[in-house]
């Protein structure tokens, strides 16, 4: 009996250490994917926070949670809202994640803690409302059929937050999801890749050049310096990335782990033949483009998106945030209300042009909405546009190798901006049409929104 008291006191000894060593562990050097899973906890909280003015705990168990990795769920979050400061910690101890919001800016991950370097890049200064024109959508007849069709739940979507039809530049149809209304900054992910092409297109001009070559210093000495701005564009420069979200990947460390996302993108290697497609899709890739406008512009690049594009265009509910040096994180983060997204669908539809104005030149939006031949797919015809823009819907559900759009009548010149977790605009300039659709509707949910889309094609012919 005593041996057996003296063995169960060891092991108990035993798994106290082990306990302890790995609390001290988790403390000192928690793991990336813990650290992945706080960061971005404390990012969206922030941001939906800050910008949107939404409940942290509703951000907290819907949007957070909505990607389903159980690690999500332990996790808890602290606001102080007077410094603008989140912070993120694994059962409220390990693997700190920490985001900071900036006036005009939004929230920033701060991966390395610097927060007083964050704080210092701000718009706070730079009256950016200066740039704001008042504009206000044309409202349209009413359409008794529209408001069958969003009013129809299998038509916009589990999780629906936002759908927006304009026709001939009028507004003629809306719903909200609860919660939501017309002026919620609402998250684009990766539609904000074709706002970055649409920037470019802005600092460019009208005899612009996307041959240029030898983009970064780093890139002088290789053959990475062959790497052009329209490689860059069409997703086929050859750079290497993993642009898989569930664990700690190329992209989940870029936009969680990494203070200068620019300089993460552009220290990665080309991909040894055969390892990938002409054809990559790389949120890496558009961050490089916000580098490269950016190094274009100079001191004055914080304020341009609003000088140039969004102040212009009335989005006064737009804001494209940045990383901890200032770059903008423009593969995935601009928030803006879901009648302002339709502006932006509005302005490809009308070549470049707002009221009368000419913000980008027709023939870069031309450029950039025609295929990319790098891009053709197995189904036989490209599925990418020349700059960050898709020739096809949402893949949600579909067999790997058939066309996401087999099955549905949906106009040829259809034009996608597509976006994480069911955000999409179709743009359809045969029919003067810009349908949004913004949710939280993860992919394994099975949504398409093309059957909507085409459902408001055929009713507004009819």
């Amino acid at each position: 009996m005593r041996w057996f008291v003296l063995g169960t006191k060891a092991l108990a000894g035993f798994f106290a250490l082990l306990v302890l060593a790995t609390c001290i562990y988790l403390f000192v050097a928690p793991p990336d994917l813990l650290r992945v899973a706080t960061n971005y906890s404390a990012k969206m909280v922030c941001s939906n926070v800050f910008l949107a003015g939404r409940d942290p705990v509703e951000v907290q168990d819907i949007d957070v949670q909505a990607g389903g990795h159980p690690i999500l769920g332990y996790i808890s979050i602290d606001i102080d809202e007077p410094s603008g400061v989140v912070v993120a910690r694994l059962l409220g101890l390990f693997a700190t994640g920490t985001a900071v919001y900036r006036e005009g800016l939004g929230c920033a991950s701060a991966p390395n803690g610097d927060i007083a370097r964050l704080k210092s890049i701000s718009l706070a200064n730079q009256n950016i409302e200066q740039f704001t024109r008042t504009s206000k959508w044309p409202m349209g007849a009413h359409n008794l059929k529209m408001d069958n069709i969003l009013a129809n739940e299998e038509l916009i979507g589990p999780g629906m937050r936002a759908v927006v039809v304009i026709k001939d530049a009028e507004l003629i149809a809306e719903t909200y999801g609860p919660g939501f209304d017309i002026e919620t900054p609402l998250l684009g992910w990766s539609m904000t890749k074709t706002v970055t092409a649409l920037i470019m297109g802005a600092v460019l001009g009208e005899d612009f050049n996307v041959e240029s070559a030898n983009l970064f210093p780093q890139w002088q000495d290789d053959e990475r310096r062959a790497i052009r701005i329209q490689d860059l564009m069409s997703m086929s420069s050859g750079l290497q990335w993993n642009e898989g979200y569930g664990s700690v990947s190329d992209v989940t460390r870029m936009l969680y782990l990494e203070p200068d996302m620019a300089a993460f993108g552009a220290s990665l290697p080309l991909a040894k033949e055969g390892e990938t497609e002409p054809f990559h899709y790389s949120s890496g890739t558009t961050v490089l483009l916000s580098r490269i406008w950016q190094n274009l512009i100079g001191d004055k690049a914080l304020s341009f998106p609003h000088e140039k594009l969004f102040g212009p265009l009335g989005m006064r509910s737009a804001t494209l945030e940045t990383d901890a040096v200032g770059t903008f994180a423009g593969s995935s983060y601009l928030y803006a209300s879901a009648r302002d997204w339709a502006r932006l669908g509005q302005l490809i539809l009308d070549g470049g042009q707002w009221n009368a104005q000419q913000l980008i030149d027709t023939d870069y939006i031309n450029w950039m909405t025609g295929a990319a031949q790098s891009s053709t797919a197995s189904w036989g015809r490209p599925e990418y546009g020349n700059g960050q823009i898709w020739l096809h819907g949402p893949d949600a559900g579909v067999p790997e190798g058939e066309d996401p759009d087999a099955g549905f009548d949906l106009p040829s010149d259809i034009r996608w901006m597509l976006g994480h977790d069911g955000q999409s605009i179709a743009i359809i300039p045969s029919e003067g049409l810009v349908v949004v659709r913004m949710g939280l509707t993860p992919s394994g949910l099975g949504y398409r929104p093309q059957e909507m889309v085409s459902q408001i094609v055929k009713a507004l012919k009819e």
